[in-house]
């Protein structure tokens, strides 16, 4: 006979276990293996040959023994038959992971794992290898769009959208990380809409899926088995996974895509603005309620929005329907445009929105160049409730920089300009939302700033423009 004690403890510890199993089923924890099965077999696994690097001499003051004539190369390598270098070294391989997008062998991958290749090999998941053709890449969003050949029906993945994912969903990685083929990674999307400092044109998906060296240009599933971004980039320190991971959206992949067969090439939306982010000050400042939108700090010359009637100072609130809550979704919305299409903004400009239309145009390939700022030379006001000495802007000033106005800070002593971190050098455009145009009108202005409050004053330093606030306690 159980004794009472050892037959309460029994069914407490089954109940436990019982009411344990119901709540995981609650849970809907995912099961992959239906989606590994089926979509594995269109993953691919990429290498490339590149060029092999020149045989050296390897002797310190020695000419290159390929570069000479027949009759010195045979002098040379009889003189020092010990040091002679080997004609041809192994040519360096990189792996990484893709998958194909259509049945006639179109595959999808990072432009990194395939860049400066002279041969490209897709190893299929039948241990087939097959040469492949580059068809175009795109090195601003990383992606490379491969072409491979044969007879046999290839097996292709299902694309979604990537607009529809959201933080908190589940997601699946197929790659090969380290030379593993075919490993799988789960975890969820931590965050959408992510720039990173070498692009700001691509929304990256974040992710904590475990990604590491090889799962470039591998899929990114959904639960539904689609593939909803292209695994890219890891922020780490140690060279593996550290639980941040970005995927490039599908959405941008496919657009990329369609691009490159079209033309051959990739044109992105361009505004011609160099913008920085609202913060509280700011935005007390420019009379909006709360931090929101793109600050526009800089109009290229000649650019669209220079063109279109945008102007320094405005806040960008919306593109194109599109609320800017960031400054860095408005060069997600602005590249998602084609190079000529019109676009509409709803700007603050003078604590009134307006609502501009202009034609969009074609982001260059290579950034503006920043021009030098050089000392100024004309006499400056000495005292004002900045505690900075200006100056105006030289006429070499204006044309390098293509100002109209500003003054030129000549010296801070201590005050608000040093408590904001102004410099000898700095060119002030703008102050409380009001033009510089000469230094008595800045005089003028610095006298009637308010006090406690948030004044916004716009600085070009070393070519860049940008909008800092600060407060007058006196």
């Amino acid at each position: 006979m159980i004794p009472v004690q050892r037959w309460m403890a029994v069914t407490i510890a089954l109940f436990l276990l019982s009411w344990q199993s119901a709540a995981l089923a609650r849970t809907g924890l995912p099961d992959f293996t239906e989606l590994v099965e089926e979509a594995s077999p269109a993953v691919v696994n990429i290498s490339t040959r590149q060029a092999a690097p020149q045989a050296s001499s390897g002797i310190p003051g020695m000419p290159d023994m390929e570069g000479l004539p027949p009759i010195f190369r045979e002098f040379f390598e009889r003189g020092f038959p010990q040091e002679r270098a080997p004609r041809q070294r192994q040519a360096p391989q990189s792996l990484g992971s893709g998958f194909i997008i259509s049945k006639d062998g179109y595959v999808l991958t990072n432009n990194h794992v395939v860049a400066d290749a002279e041969e490209i090999f897709v190893r299929l998941s039948d241990r087939r290898e097959l040469t492949a053709e580059l068809i175009g890449a795109d090195p601003r969003s990383d992606l490379a769009l491969l072409k491979i050949e044969t007879d046999d029906d290839l097996p292709v993945v299902r694309i979604g959208k990537s607009a529809d994912l959201k933080p908190g969903e589940w997601v699946l990685a197929i790659g090969s990380p380290f030379g593993f083929d075919y490993s799988v990674t789960a975890g969820i999307v931590s965050a959408k809409g992510r720039s990173l400092p070498n692009e700001n044109y691509v929304p990256f998906i974040q992710t904590d899926v475990a990604i590491n060296p090889g799962n470039s240009g591998g899929p990114l599933f959904n639960l539904d088995g689609e593939v909803i971004g292209i695994n890219s980039q890891i922020f780490t320190r140690s060279g593996g996974f550290m639980g941040l991971s970005f995927a490039i959206p599908m959405d941008v992949a496919m657009d990329v895509v369609e691009q490159i067969k079209e033309q051959g090439s990739v044109q992105r939306g361009w505004l011609g603005v160099v913008i920085q982010e609202v913060n509280k000050d700011l935005a007390e400042s420019f009379g909006l309620p709360r931090p929101a939108g793109a600050l526009v700090a800089q109009i290229m010359p000649d650019g669209p929005a220079d063109k279109g009637g945008l102007q320094v100072g405005d806040v960008i609130l919306s593109f194109n329907g599109e609320d800017i809550i960031m400054s860095s979704d408005l060069p997600h919305a602005v590249g998602r445009v084609r190079p000529g299409n019109e676009a509409s903004m709803v700007v603050m400009r003078d604590k009134r929105r307006r609502t501009i239309k202009l034609e969009v145009g074609a982001l260059p390939d290579d950034g503006e160049s920043e021009a030098p700022v050089s000392a100024p030379q004309t006499p400056s006001v000495e005292d004002n409730r900045l505690g900075v000495s200006v100056t105006m802007l030289t006429d070499e000033q204006k044309r390098n920089l293509d100002l109209r106005n500003g003054v030129v800070v000549r010296e801070v002593r201590p005050g608000a300009g040093a408590m904001v971190g102004l410099r000898n050098g700095d060119i002030i455009t703008n102050l409380n939302n009001r033009e510089i145009d000469s230094v008595e009108t800045f005089e003028a202005i610095t006298k009637e700033l308010p006090s406690n409050r948030s004044i916004s004053m716009r600085v070009i330093r070393q070519g860049r423009a940008s909008f800092i606030t600060f407060r007058l306690n006196d």
